[in-house]
């Protein structure tokens, strides 16, 4: 989804735009980019069509439920399906188990983190559901992790407005 696409559907439905992009993005689907979906809020906010702090609480319960989204998904069905992946890639057996035993060890600490981190922030969610976090801690570590990484890409659009597509190349 490019920068015109998400302007017109951002600026046709506002509140309810944001918080269906950022959960698709959040539930780690193709062409929504965060880099390109939380500065684009964050400019909405600074120019006056939604306040800064709504967008903030939109995007992170958008986050959130997509978060928990992967968390059940992993919880649910993880196990069954890391059985039928490494019966077919017994290869990386050793790898999946070694990130798992990550998870395990560093909880609520290796949520938070992931939730930091490009790529690894969206997907951290399924080991944690397959390890069957505790959903309370699962929750709270998430949504510091998210509100921070969604603070940090909407205020950049917030503060720098369209500079930032510009910086991008986007603009």
């Amino acid at each position: 989804m490019d920068v015109t696409t998400l302007t017109y559907y951002f600026t046709r439905y506002g509140a309810v735009a944001i918080f269906v992009i950022v959960l698709l993005e959040y539930l780690n689907l193709p062409g929504f980019p965060a880099g390109i979906i939380m500065p684009l809020s964050g400019i909405m906010a600074a120019k006056g069509n939604i306040s800064f702090l709504w967008v903030m609480v939109i995007s992170v319960s958008a986050g959130l439920l997509g978060s928990l989204a992967l968390y059940a998904l992993g919880r649910g069905g993880g196990e069954v399906f890391l059985k039928a992946y490494t019966r077919k890639f017994p290869k990386q057996k050793e790898v999946l188990e070694k990130n798992l035993e990550w998870i395990r060890q560093k909880g609520c600490m290796g949520v938070f983190v992931g939730k930091l981190l490009p790529m690894i922030r969206t997907i951290v969610s399924i080991p944690a559901g397959v390890v069957k976090m505790d959903l309370a801690k699962y929750v709270i570590s998430s949504t510091c992790g998210i509100l921070i990484w969604n603070f940090a890409f909407i205020g950049a659009g917030y503060v720098l407005g369209d500079q930032v597509f510009r910086m991008l190349g986007m603009g």
